[in-house]
């Protein structure tokens, strides 16, 4: 009997088994095969997702690195036509999916056909303090600001120009960032300009402003920063491109910075690093770290064609390193050291075809040597009030007036080892009155050049 029921059962466990098997694979290709949406639900869902954004509530937006939901992160205030970003990390496309307004942020179609990378934004953009912002080639190939500043009835009064404006950390990497005027579909391109006191002010033109006390840096690499800022008055933030007492330990790296009213812009920030640049064609000054700008790096640049001087560090700034640029072609002085710069070095550039090579006015306690500096006016202009720099081991060619000029009221300056050639009226000339003493100079070498004092 114990033999016979394992010979009837075993058939029985085969028959369930394969039943079992045959529902189970039924329902998976049932639920495999139903579609989400029917024909005409998929179309409709298309529509609405395209055209109703004023009709349907946005779908919580997502950390950029967290995942978390972040949708009351990005706000937007339509009297000043401004987004405030307090994210700890977010991206153009978080702002678009989250407004859905394309008159205030759209996505343009490439030349191509379709939608690309190009955003255009008509609105101030606030990245708020703690927060980080992220403009690069993730989601975005060219950023477009707008240049005209759309006013609706009853609004409150908006900024002359739109700005991206950083209390927090702004991190730009591998695109690009320029104005764009909607009108002639073209970059906003007149800036304006400033000679001394004297300004005439530009068409209003966009600008990123890092602000006082930023929570972190904003770091510019590998990318193209062009036709922003403009002369508005010498009233803050119309630089183009600015960090104001803000944005310490900044890197920008790689970048082809042109047609920006002032190529950068730093005041009273520090521990910055700039290099590898192509700074051109600026409205006014390439480089321009001032008022207490400190401990900063200026290197391996390429600084010609803008309309003021190359690189100028004025007004009390300290521990500035510049090196290895190559300065040409500006309007005025290839390095300028100005209005109480100390403690800085400026060595190994390159600098031709300037109205001065380097300016020395009213600094103290620099290092200038191992520049080689051909084709300008004044090859090395020490001006009045300077004192107790160094100055050695430069090669001057070529001057067109002094390839060494020291003038009244500097004292205690050393000129040692520099070669001099050919330097048309003088290779040396020093102008000397009772302000001015102790100046030294030791194994200097003129070759066809003149030696010039006046008492």
């Amino acid at each position: 009997m114990k033999h016979h029921a394992r010979i009837t059962l075993a058939p029985l466990i085969v028959i369930i088994s394969t039943l079992i098997a045959i529902v189970i694979i039924f329902s998976t290709n049932t639920a495999e095969s139903k579609p989400l949406f029917t024909t005409e639900q998929a179309s409709i869902t298309k529509h609405e997702t395209i055209f109703s954004s004023t009709l349907s509530p946005a779908s919580p937006i997502k950390d950029r690195n967290t995942g978390s939901s972040s949708s009351s992160c990005i706000t937007y205030a339509p009297s000043t036509r401004t987004i405030t970003v307090t994210c700890t990390s977010a991206s153009m496309t978080e702002i678009y999916n989250k407004l859905q307004d394309n008159s205030i942020l759209s996505k343009q179609s490439s030349p191509q056909g379709g939608t690309s990378n190009i955003w255009f934004l008509n609105a101030n953009l606030i990245i708020a303090k703690g927060a980080t912002f992220h403009i690069d080639s993730t989601n975005t190939k060219w950023l477009k600001i707008s240049s005209k500043v759309t006013r609706g009835a009853g609004s409150a009064k908006i900024a002359p120009a739109y700005i991206l404006d950083v209390h927090g950390s702004l991190k730009i990497d591998s695109v690009k960032i320029t104005s764009w005027d909607p009108t002639t579909n073209y970059y906003a391109i007149t800036n304006g300009s400033r000679t001394g006191d004297i300004t005439h002010p530009g068409a209003p033109r966009p600008s990123i402003v890092v602000e006082n006390n930023a929570t972190g840096t904003t770091d510019i690499t590998n990318s193209e920063i062009a036709y922003l800022g403009y002369e508005q008055g010498q009233h803050k933030g119309g630089s183009g491109l600015s960090y104001y007492y803000g944005g310490d330990g900044s890197i920008i790296r790689n970048n082809d910075i042109h047609h920006v009213y002032f190529g950068l812009y730093t005041f009273g920030v520090g521990h910055m690093i700039i290099e590898n640049n192509i700074i051109r064609n600026s409205g006014h000054y390439g480089l321009d770290p001032h008022t207490g700008t400190h401990d900063m790096i200026i290197r391996n640049n390429k600084v010609y064609d803008n309309n003021g001087s190359g690189i100028i560090c004025s007004l009390n700034c300290y521990n500035v390193l510049i090196e290895n640029n190559k300065v040409h072609n500006n309007a005025g002085e290839g390095l300028d050291f100005s209005r109480n710069m100390y403690n800085s070095i400026a060595r190994n550039n390159i600098i031709y075809n300037e109205p001065k090579g380097i300016l020395v006015s009213q600094s103290h306690n620099n290092m200038i040597y191992n520049n080689t500096i051909s084709n300008s006016g004044d090859g090395i202009n020490v001006g009045y009030g300077s004192t107790r720099n160094k100055i050695y081991d430069n090669i001057i060619m070529n001057s067109i007036s002094d390839a060494i000029l020291v003038n009244k009221g500097s004292l205690e300056n050393t000129f040692s080892s520099n070669k001099i050639v050919s330097a048309t009226p003088q290779g040396l000339k020093i102008n000397q009155d009772a302000t001015s003493k102790n100046n030294v100079f030791s194994n200097n070498q003129l070759v066809n050049s003149a030696v010039s004092t006046k008492k």
